[in-house]
C-alpha cells in the first residue's frame, strides 16, 4: 500500500467513525502488517493537506479526529443554533479542583471549596463523561478518588493534563467580583 492510498483510508476511517482514534485502532483496522510510523506519517501528510481547509486533523486525549476550525464555528451555529450546556459557577470549580489535584475524594473537594459539595455535582460531571472514579482512599469510610477522563480533555481540545493553563493565569481569568462575592457564596453554599 503507498503513502497515498493510506491517507484515502485513514481520511475516510477518521470521517466515517465519527470519534477519536488512536493509531493503534487504525491499525487494527488496516490489513497487512503497517507500522506505527508509517500512519503517524500519514497522518501528518494528511494534517498538512488540510492545513489551509475549514477542518482541520487534531490529535486529542483519546485519538485523532477532524474538527471545524474555531473561526468557522458561528456558520454552524447558525445552521444549527444548539445552546452549549450552562455549568453552575460549583460545579466548574469542583472540575477544576478535581483536574488540577487529581485524584481527590468529596472531602478534598470540600476543604479547597470551602462548602459541601452537592452529589448532584459530582452526578452531573460523572454523565458527562468528565470524571470517573478510579479506587478509594485507605482512610475511614473510604471515600472514592477522582480523576478526570480523556473525554475531558478531548471536548477542550487538549492532548494531556499539562496543557491545562497554570493555575495563577487561570486565578487571574477568574477573578472574584468584590460586588458579587456575598451573592456567589450563598448560592454555592446551596449546591
Amino acid at each position: 500500500m503507498n503513502i497515498s492510498e493510506l491517507k484515502n483510508i485513514l481520511e475516510v476511517m477518521l470521517f466515517a467513525h465519527g470519534e477519536p482514534l488512536t493509531i493503534s485502532e487504525m491499525r487494527a483496522a488496516l490489513t497487512g502488517d503497517l507500522s506505527a510510523e508509517l500512519i503517524y506519517r500519514a497522518l501528518n501528510e494528511l494534517r498538512a493537506d488540510w492545513e489551509n481547509k475549514g477542518l482541520a486533523l487534531v490529535v486529542v486525549a483519546d485519538g485523532w479526529r477532524f474538527q471545524t476550525r474555531a473561526e468557522y464555528q458561528t456558520y454552524l451555529q447558525r445552521l444549527s443554533p444548539e445552546r452549549p450546556p450552562k455549568y453552575s459557577r460549583a460545579v466548574m470549580e469542583t472540575l477544576a479542583v478535581i483536574a488540577y489535584k487529581q485524584p481527590v475524594t468529596r472531602g478534598d473537594i470540600e476543604e479547597i471549596r470551602g462548602v459541601t459539595v452537592n452529589t448532584q455535582i459530582i452526578k452531573t460531571l460523572e454523565q458527562r463523561e468528565w470524571i470517573k472514579t478510579v479506587g478509594h482512599r485507605e482512610v475511614p469510610g473510604r471515600p472514592a478518588l477522582y480523576v478526570t477522563t480523556p473525554q475531558f480533555l478531548s471536548d477542550l481540545n487538549l492532548r494531556a493534563l499539562a496543557e491545562l493553563p497554570p493555575l495563577a493565569e487561570l486565578g487571574q481569568l477568574v477573578a472574584p467580583n468584590p460586588y458579587t462575592l456575598d451573592l456567589e457564596l450563598s448560592s454555592d453554599a446551596a449546591e
